[in-house]
């Protein structure tokens, strides 16, 4: 595999492996998503290339406190080649070319798959509870009825 920084005529080979792997939720917008990541350091949005198709992503960016990767994708039938291990140290060699001390990442609880992949890689849980509130509404995607409850 060859990683190399996303182009924009990766986007819809992008967009079908998010959906393949079930990182899509309705209230995102991906390609919006995508939009956005272009407009700050695009050179951390990495796409893997195996016979000329896109078969792994991972979307990296640093605040100049924290590193994160988002959007860690590898197409099922490519999976255990070592690729999402290659993406991630992609990502890391590069955060740290910025002086990123650490690196943060987000996983569904119910991603058991994921949380053993980052464990094998050393990443451990952080004691801390992940916020978030919306600040601008994908209006093409269907909002997440949760976010207007009080009790969310």
């Amino acid at each position: 595999m060859n990683i190399r920084a996303y182009e924009t005529r990766d986007e819809a080979a992008v967009v079908a492996l998010w959906q393949e792997c079930g990182l899509t939720r309705p209230w995102n917008d991906p390609r919006r998503d995508i939009a956005r990541k272009l407009t700050e350091q695009p050179e951390l949005f990495l796409v893997g290339i195996h016979e000329d198709k896109v078969v792994a992503t991972a979307m990296a960016g640093f605040d100049g406190h924290r590193g994160w990767v988002y959007y860690l994708a590898v197409a099922p039938g490519m999976r255990r080649k070592s690729f999402g291990r290659m993406l991630m140290r992609e990502a890391e060699r590069l955060l740290v070319e910025r002086g990123c001390p650490k690196l943060n990442l987000q996983i569904r609880s119910s991603n058991l798959d994921a949380v053993a992949f980052y464990r094998a890689l050393g990443y451990e849980p952080d004691a801390v509870v992940s916020f978030g509130r919306r600040l601008i509404a994908d209006d093409s995607a269907v909002q997440d009825p949760a976010a207007d409850r009080a009790d969310c």
